[in-house]
């Protein structure tokens, strides 16, 4: 059980006509808050690196609709990496979090769930100022 994120897993229902997988906020699915934005990556490739920022008000959730990717997930002193390749299959990323996506599959689409509405202003795009801010500098506690 990881510290830094937490994978959720969604109800898969189908039958001969096909897949159907069920998201719902308010934690009715396991995504532990209200959606107020959706958006989605595709038409990145393995050399691709998108996020690259922690987010002071903003928690995710990240799922492969199609194809796979890859996350980076640290919070300056412990990092983990996530393989999302099934779209059941999500991870829950909390605020203050760095993230990382990337090695996308030629086929990736990647849906991102967020408890926010777009700030600007509530991103950390800087690795150095995101570990000021988190008290770590090169991996240690200051």
């Amino acid at each position: 059980m990881s510290e830094l994120y937490k994978l959720l897993q969604f109800a898969d229902f189908g039958d001969e006509r096909g897949k159907l997988v069920v998201i719902e906020g308010d934690n009715l699915s396991g995504v532990p808050f209200d959606i107020k934005r959706v958006f989605y990556i595709y038409g990145s490739d393995r050399t691709v690196v998108r996020g690259q920022h922690a987010n002071r008000n903003s928690e995710f959730v990240l799922v492969n609709v199609a194809g796979s990717s890859k996350v980076m997930i640290t919070d300056g002193k412990k990092k983990e990496i996530v393989e999302l390749n099934q779209p059941m299959e999500a991870v829950y990323i909390p605020r203050m979090i760095w993230k990382e996506m990337y090695d996308f599959s030629p086929d990736s689409v990647l849906l991102v769930l967020a408890n926010t509405h777009y700030d600007s202003h509530e991103y950390i795009r800087n690795y150095e100022e995101y570990l000021k801010e988190m008290g770590v500098l090169g991996g240690k506690k200051e």
